[in-house]
């Protein structure tokens, strides 16, 4: 197995060996595509509109020398092509280290002669184009284009191009110890930040009861990491290349073009960078001063809580809501002063994309908005706490949490009820639980009794099954109302309190039961809750119940 692995690692370095070699072969010849030969000229076919005044660059060896104007009879793509293939064949014709240039009238204007062949003529266009007299540019021109033969022959001699194939056998080597540096820690660099990533998300995942793996997330690390690796392999190839075909003045021109794709929108984006650099200081400091005023707001609410800073007619439980809805003013205000010095927060396209989201969130928040405004409302309004018991649109339970959007309510048959606060704002919400005058909830039920039973002793039966009934107070005492004469009984209504909120279904059911007990006991028929004839035996039990069941046989499965 270990020979396996040192064959595989064998052949991935020299994979990579001759996949370097492979390119510098096939870059290396065209540092010598033109050692005899006269250089083409550069392709210009790029024409650059300067207040409707059409101008192209003389390029040579990707050097831009001037620019030249053009005419509808000469484009300035082709006037500068043909000066720059005329200044090469005048540059090739000799490698000596000395050009004669000569300026002399034409009919056209002043021309530039090379060692006899004529290069350029400069117009009074040109000069009316770098606004200078015709005579001056032709100078400059010519000085220009002299230095620019001298240099053309100087970078092809055997002296150049053996510095440039050594400093193209320098990059080359540079290359290679990259390469084989990326090699080594492509498979050692992903396990070590894998294994680290995974150390440090085993708190995470124990925390999370392993919703979050540590495992997946040490595999995602491994990943990014290899693909960094690559980037950085790409990129080091990309400007290997630049460089070689850099070092020889026939493949200049590519070698720029290469750096142009990347190089040039880099710096931009750098300049760019610069240009925001203040601004982006301000809105730092910004961050850093908001940053420290909640900070100071959170440690005045800490000593709120602890009591080393009281606050009259200030609830305990609005601490930290008011803490949230402070640290969110401050938010706000910060995003506000700093909106101005947002890079593009100026431009058309920022404010535009400004009032679309404002109107998309106008237009889709309504309700967000009210809920917000209502949890605010619920939490300093003082009509419930966390763990109260309350009954609002049809739903009975104890509050669990009051958030700024929903509260949360534990029913009584252990049912987790969201409810919005829009909905507890705009609805009847009964507390069980908030007492008032101290002597707690009036727990009531009603029970219909025929005409015929004396109101006495009705009266005196509800009261004992009152007093019966645990968890309802004997002081105040109960005491019964008579609600309605219906047509064929009379409803009585007995009432009794109770602190006992939260046992409130119990207390009632008890209630009812010792209702049925003592009517029972004395013989009282119920009639509620319809009437149709007196029945020739009342409907009660004859005898109680001995609390014995029949117990049925057991079946095969049992």
């Amino acid at each position: 197995m270990t020979g396996d692995i040192d064959i595989r690692k064998a052949r991935t370095v020299h994979t990579t060996i001759y996949a370097v070699l492979v390119a510098v072969a096939l870059l290396w010849p065209l540092g010598a595509l033109a050692q005899d030969e006269v250089a083409p000229p550069e392709a210009v076919d790029v024409e650059t509109d300067t207040g409707g005044i059409f101008v192209a660059p003389v390029m040579v060896d990707g050097e831009s020398l001037f620019v030249v104007r053009g005419s509808s009879a000469l484009p300035a793509t082709e006037r500068a092509a043909t000066i720059a293939r005329r200044l090469a064949e005048v540059a090739g014709r000799s490698d000596s280290a000395g050009v004669t240039v000569e300026i002399r009238d034409t009919e056209f204007g002043p021309g530039i002669f090379g060692n006899g062949l004529l290069l350029t003529v400069v117009t009074q266009a040109d000069a009316e184009l770098e606004q200078i007299p015709v005579d001056v540019l032709a100078g400059i021109q010519a000085e220009v284009i002299r230095r620019a033969i001298l240099q053309y022959r100087s970078e092809r001699t055997d002296t150049a191009r053996i510095d440039s194939a050594i400093e193209a056998v320098g990059w080359t080597a540079g290359f290679l110890v990259l390469c084989m540096l990326i090699l080594w820690y492509r498979r050692r660099l992903p396990e070590k930040a894998a294994r680290f990533a995974e150390r440090r998300a085993a708190g995470v995942e124990e925390a999370t009861k392993q919703v979050v793996q540590s495992r997946a997330i040490a595999e995602m690390v491994r990943y990014v990491v290899r693909i960094v690796l690559l980037v950085i392999l790409f990129v080091a190839f990309y400007y290997y290349a630049s460089f070689v075909l850099f070092s020889f003045a026939e493949t200049r021109p590519i070698a720029l073009l290469l750096f142009t794709y990347v190089t040039e929108p880099f710096v931009i984006v750098l300049g760019g960078f610069v240009d925001v650099l203040p601004d982006l200081i301000v809105i730092a400091v910004i961050v850093w001063v908001t940053r420290y005023l909640i900070k100071g707001v959170r440690i005045f609410f800490d000593n709120v809580e602890a009591g080393v800073i009281q606050l009259e007619s200030f609830e305990p439980h609005w601490i930290w809501p008011t803490y949230t809805i402070a640290r969110t003013v401050l938010i706000l205000i910060a995003a506000v002063v700093a909106f101005p010095y947002i890079p593009g927060s100026q431009s058309a396209a920022f404010q535009g994309l400004t009032i679309l989201l404002g109107v998309m969130v106008s237009l889709g928040s309504n309700s967000v908005v009210s809920n917000m405004l209502a949890g605010i409302f619920v939490l300093y309004r003082r009509s419930m706490n966390v763990g109260d018991r309350i009954s609002v649109g049809g739903h009975k339970g104890d509050v669990v949490q009051i958030k700024l959007m929903e509260t949360y309510v534990k029913s009584i048959k252990n049912e987790l009820v969201s409810i919005p606060n829009s909905t507890l704002l705009n609805s009847e919400v009964k507390n069980f639980t908030k007492r008032i005058d101290g002597r707690g909830i009036l727990v009531h039920t009603t029970v219909g009794i025929g005409y015929e039973e004396p109101r006495k002793k009705i009266t005196a039966m509800l009261i004992e099954a009152a007093n019966r009934t645990i968890g309802l107070k004997r002081e105040p005492n109960p005491f019964v109302l008579v609600t309605g004469l219906a047509d064929y009984s009379v409803n009585y209504q007995i009432n009794a309190f109770t602190t006992r909120g939260s046992r409130l279904p119990l207390i009632e059911s008890e209630l009812h039961k010792n209702i049925l007990d003592v009517f029972q006991e004395n013989a009282v028929q119920i009639m509620t809750p319809s009437y149709m004839a007196d029945p020739e035996v009342p409907k009660i039990p004859e005898d109680g119940w001995n609390g014995q069941l029949e117990s049925p046989g057991k079946g095969e499965d049992d």
